[in-house]
């Protein structure tokens, strides 16, 4: 076994591919079976191994998906593949019949229950999150998402407001805050749940709070990148 193979055979779970296709834009639809018993809250993500080992160490070699959704022990991934990175590479050459490894699901972008309704805000790499966040809650779900092309927009069991962004960046989205200033009948004891590039998680948070008078415990924020750093989902 490579060195650092045993590190990820203890800490991650095996599952086969059983589809990997085209779900419309750039996302790549990746079911994984034979994954029974795992923990799972919709809004959480799942870290998968996408290269082969090698001397920058096993941990190198993972990036991380929210999970579209799980049942039946089998996990739904959708993958942007947005550039030519390590993830965006393996979501498009993965197929059907590929053993991969993943760590279990985690984070804390889960639902907060008893809220008078929720809003989720942010851009792509949010909407898988909020796909899973939001189905089932219908109407009681606002969202505002902005994306580089219509082609990407995700479902979303809610009253959304789309963006266009265009070939503009999505970092420091100014749009974002724009168009959550301009959300007039969000009810009081809202759940706000901010996801994506982080200044621009951190641009809305500031609107809400020093704006609105948002209560900060109503806040749930949870950047997954931000251009020039690593490791922030």
């Amino acid at each position: 076994m490579a060195r650092g193979g045993w590190v990820l055979d203890r800490l991650l779970v095996r599952g086969t591919v059983a589809a990997a296709e085209d779900a419309g834009g750039r996302w790549r639809r990746v079911r994984v079976e034979g994954v029974p018993g795992l923990e799972w809250k919709p809004g959480q993500q799942v870290r998968v191994q996408v290269g082969e080992l090698s001397l920058r160490g096993a941990f190198d070699l993972l990036r991380t998906y929210s999970v579209w959704d799980y049942e039946g022990g089998a996990v739904e991934l959708r993958v942007f593949t947005h550039g030519d990175g390590p993830g965006a590479r393996w979501g498009r050459e993965v197929k059907a019949g590929d053993e991969i490894m993943f760590k279990a699901p985690e984070g804390n972008l889960t639902l907060r229950e008893g809220a008078a309704g929720h809003l989720f805000v942010g851009e792509e790499t949010a909407s898988v999150a909020f796909g899973a966040l939001t189905r089932g809650l219908g109407a009681a779900a606002r969202a505002v998402v902005e994306t580089g092309d219509p082609a990407d927009r995700l479902p979303l069991d809610a009253d959304v407001t789309w963006l266009d962004r265009g070939t503009d960046s999505a970092h420091d989205s100014a749009r974002l805050v724009e168009a959550v200033a301009a959300l007039s009948d969000l009810k009081p004891g809202t759940i706000a749940y901010l996801a994506g590039e982080a200044k621009t998680c951190q641009s809305v948070k500031r609107h809400l709070l020093h704006d609105r008078s948002w209560p900060r415990r109503d806040i749930v924020v949870k950047p997954f990148w931000t251009p020039g750093k690593r490791g922030m989902d």
